[in-house]
C-alpha cells in the first residue's frame, strides 16, 4: 500500500490534535516531529506513528520536559522514560500545594471582581443582575488575600474603575462569552489565527486587574474545568465550552 495515501496534511494533524500549524513546523524543523512522507511537491504527511510521536511529545511537555530533552527520551532507545517521568512526577507533587492555593487566591479575586465590589448594591443590581457575589466574595478574598501583591495590585486597578467602566467590562465580557460559544459551535479549532485572538481577548479581560502571564493563564483555565462553579460558568452559555477555553488558551500557549 502506498504510504502517501495514508498521510495526513499538516492541517488535518492540526485539526485532529489541537496542536497549531506553525507549532508542527517548529517541531519538524528542529527533528522533534518529523513527517515521514513528503510528496514530489514538497507537502508534509504525517503516518499514524508520527501521530503518535507528537503525542508523546505533548505528554512529556504536560511533564515539564524541554524539547531538547523530549528529541533525546524519544530517540534514545536505552533511555529510562519511566525514571525520568517519576522525577517530574515528585517535582511536580512538591509544586502542587503551592499551586493549588495560588488557583484559590485568583478564584477569589476573579469572582470578587466579575461581580463589581466596588459599586454599590444597587449599581450591582443595575449591571450585573444581582449582588450575591460581591459582598460574599470581597470579605472572604480580603481575609485571604489581602496581603497578597496580587490583592494589592487588583484593588488598585479596581478602585479606579468608574461604573461606566464597569458597564464596558461587563458588555466586553459578555460579548467574549458570546464569541468563544460561536467559535465553539461553529468548529474553530485550538491554535487557529481565530482560536488564539479569541485566547488573547481571554487573557486580557482577566489583565484588565491583574497581570496574567503564560503560565498563570494556563492555570486559570485548568481551574475552569477542576471547580464546577467555572465549569457552569461557561457550561450553562454552552454545553463543553470551558473544555474548550481551555483548549484554546492551552494551545496558544504552546505555539
Amino acid at each position: 500500500m502506498d504510504a502517501n495515501t495514508d498521510a495526513r496534511t499538516v492541517g488535518a494533524v492540526a485539526t485532529l490534535t489541537g496542536v497549531s500549524v506553525r507549532t508542527l513546523h517548529h517541531y519538524d524543523h528542529i527533528g522533534l516531529v518529523v513527517p515521514s512522507v513528503r510528496t514530489a511537491a514538497g507537502y508534509r504527511g504525517y503516518l499514524d506513528a508520527d501521530i503518535e510521536r507528537l503525542h508523546m511529545v505533548l505528554v512529556y511537555r504536560a511533564a515539564g520536559l524541554a524539547l531538547e530533552d523530549i528529541r533525546v527520551l524519544l530517540d534514545d532507545a536505552e533511555a529510562d522514560v519511566l525514571a525520568h517521568l517519576r522525577r517530574q512526577h515528585a517535582l511536580l507533587c512538591e509544586q502542587a500545594e503551592q499551586l493549588e492555593q495560588t488557583i484559590k487566591a485568583v478564584e477569589e479575586l476573579m469572582n470578587a471582581h466579575r461581580s463589581g465590589i466596588q459599586l454599590t448594591a444597587e449599581e450591582q443590581v443595575e449591571i450585573f443582575g444581582t449582588t450575591k457575589f460581591g459582598d460574599e466574595y470581597a470579605t472572604e478574598a480580603e481575609e485571604r488575600w489581602g496581603d497578597t501583591d496580587a490583592w494589592k495590585q487588583s484593588q488598585r486597578r479596581a478602585a479606579q474603575l468608574t461604573k461606566q467602566d464597569w458597564i464596558e467590562i461587563k458588555a466586553e465580557s459578555d460579548a467574549l462569552l458570546h464569541d468563544l460559544a460561536a467559535a465553539k459551535r461553529s468548529g474553530v479549532a485550538p491554535g487557529t489565527p481565530e482560536a488564539d485572538a479569541l485566547a488573547a481577548r481571554h487573557r486580557a479581560s482577566i489583565e484588565r486587574f491583574y497581570e496574567c502571564g503564560g503560565e498563570l493563564h494556563r492555570c486559570l483555565v485548568e481551574m475552569y474545568l477542576a471547580d464546577a462553579r467555572f465549569t457552569a460558568y461557561y457550561d450553562d452559555v454552552e454545553p463543553g465550552l470551558a473544555q474548550f477555553v481551555h483548549d484554546v488558551v492551552i494551545a496558544s500557549i504552546m505555539a
